[in-house]
């Protein structure tokens, strides 16, 4: 009998099946996460839902990825998810690869603000008529 994990290895041969793969391993990740940060805090999906202030069933569609009526959820859901289970909602960009600016050696655009008129005049404002 062919495991599961047989199969996903054999359909990972075809070109399209791992391109679609591919493209879902994020939300996976995302699931795989919500479903870790329950299960630590001891929780069923019932409690999950109640402290959410929903149904349980909304609880197990945000956990499968949405079933066949797929849909994202709002970072407030998500924001509502983790404080049921005792977290807080964190999102990040994370580069795919060095920025040209970052590979030149240059400080990111974060840094430059917090560094306002470096190596400038102070800026004055113009004296309004009022103040004249």
């Amino acid at each position: 009998m062919t495991t599961h994990n047989d199969m996903i290895a054999a359909w990972k041969k075809d070109s399209t099946f791992r391109k679609e793969y591919d493209a879902l391993e994020e939300e996976f990740a995302l699931f795989d996460v919500l479903l870790k940060a329950r299960y630590d805090a001891g929780l069923t999906q019932a409690e999950v839902a109640e402290r959410m202030g929903t149904k349980t069933s909304a609880v197990a569609r945000l956990e499968a990825g949405g079933g066949r009526r797929k849909h994202s959820p709002s970072i407030e859901t998500l924001r509502k998810y983790a404080a049921a289970v005792g977290c807080h909602l964190e999102i990040k960009l994370v580069p795919l690869s060095p920025s040209p600016r970052r590979a030149q050696g240059q400080p990111s655009r974060d840094k430059r603000r917090a560094q306002p008129n470096q190596g400038m005049e102070p800026t004055r404002k113009k004296p309004r008529a009022a103040d004249a």
